[in-house]
């Protein structure tokens, strides 16, 4: 569809930008206003993958609710995991076993790494550089490796259950994981060469989509978005959960708010993510690695609010009790939701060129926009 507008000052064209094309990463629709290839204005239309997960929550028990979880953010399902069940265990009173709490920590930080090389992989490919597409995914395909020898699949895991986890580290997982640590380490210092250090990628960035510090905070931004933006807000260090509080990591910030500086947050992200992993495996005690948890489980009425921080921001879970075994209520709060929402005040004055730039930049996922 094209519709055309004249007015005294300039003639514009109406344009859709999705919602089949594969540079959306998803089923988004971009309703994009274009003066010559300047952009006027911009309409995220979205809905084209809702499903009413928060009402399906209501009416499936607490366990069973997990599962929806792995479908809202499905590059990093098991962040949504821990999300809900955290949730789930304040209602509860319940408190995981040290042992499994490691694991979490441990395991949301590979699946860290997992996203981040598929952020790394689709934007070189959005930008143009298609080889860097090989390389990322050909570690992102180890990283998977070893998320199925734990928890059995390969993108939706199901994984963190209330109360704990379903089993512990199989043998030789960890010396699987320390090798795998040592080839991503090295693969980030090749990416750096092939594509940091590219005077075409950084010309394509540098400068696009910058994002405020003010403008970031007003949208409530979070996660590389924030970060990118200098804003120094990370929910591991701010508001500490499970053994974050107990570990040493940096939170990369980067000031110039650009397309740039969200992707320079997220390649050091993942040499923090392989920071703490190591930890874990070092400090991680023996022990249980799940609670008592009734055959049916009934919270008391009550609420509660959990706080993560998934690798797009913060995801949090509000939860309400009735005392039955479905939870009352309960509704998510996901950052690709809240970064989408910034693309209009973004895009105008851009060229459209530039708009795939900005989109891939907020990394976000149809999944957790379209609950």
């Amino acid at each position: 569809m094209v519709n055309t507008a004249t007015t005294e000052q300039r003639h514009t064209v109406e344009v859709n930008l999705g919602p089949q094309h594969p540079s959306t990463h998803g089923v988004l629709r971009l309703l994009v206003e274009l003066d010559g290839e300047i952009i006027v204005s911009c309409r995220p239309v979205i809905g084209y993958l809702h499903r009413g997960l928060e009402k399906m929550f209501e009416k499936r028990s607490y366990k069973q609710t997990i599962p929806f979880t792995d479908r809202m953010d499905y590059c990093a399902s098991l962040n949504g995991n821990l999300a809900i069940c955290q949730a789930i265990e304040r209602l509860g009173g319940l408190q995981a076993p040290e042992r499994a709490q490691y694991i979490r920590v441990l395991l949301c930080e590979l699946n860290r790494i997992a996203s981040h090389l598929v952020f790394l992989a689709t934007y070189a490919t959005d930008i143009g550089a298609t080889t860097v597409f090989l390389y990322a995914f050909r570690e992102r395909e180890k990283c998977l490796d070893l998320m199925e020898c734990m928890t059995g699949a390969r993108l939706t895991y199901n994984y963190v259950r209330p109360g704990g986890i379903p089993q512990d580290l199989p043998d030789g997982f960890e010396n699987g994981l320390n090798c795998f640590l040592d080839d991503l380490l090295k693969a980030l210092e090749e990416n750096d060469r092939l594509l940091t250090g590219n005077r075409i990628f950084r010309g394509r960035l540098e400068g696009v989509g910058v994002v405020s510090p003010e403008m970031a905070a007003a949208y409530g931004a979070s996660g590389p978005v924030a970060r990118g933006s200098g804003l120094n807000y990370d929910v591991r260090k701010t508001a500490p959960y499970e053994v974050y509080d107990r570990l040493e990591f940096d939170v990369p910030v980067y000031h110039t708010g650009d397309c740039m500086a969200r992707y320079l947050v997220r390649i050091e992200e993942m040499r923090q993510s392989a920071r703490i992993i190591r930890q874990c495996l070092k400090d991680m005690p023996a022990g249980e690695i799940m609670c008592k948890m009734p055959k049916i489980f009934k919270p008391p009425i009550g609420q509660a609010f959990s706080r993560t921080e998934s690798p797009r921001g913060e995801l949090s879970f509000y939860m309400v009790s009735d005392g039955t075994p479905n939870p009352a209520r309960v509704h998510g709060r996901t950052p690709s939701f809240v970064h989408l929402g910034m693309l209009p005040a973004m895009l105008p004055g851009v060229k459209i060129a530039d708009v795939i730039a900005i989109l891939g930049s907020l990394d976000t996922v149809l999944g957790e926009v379209d609950r």
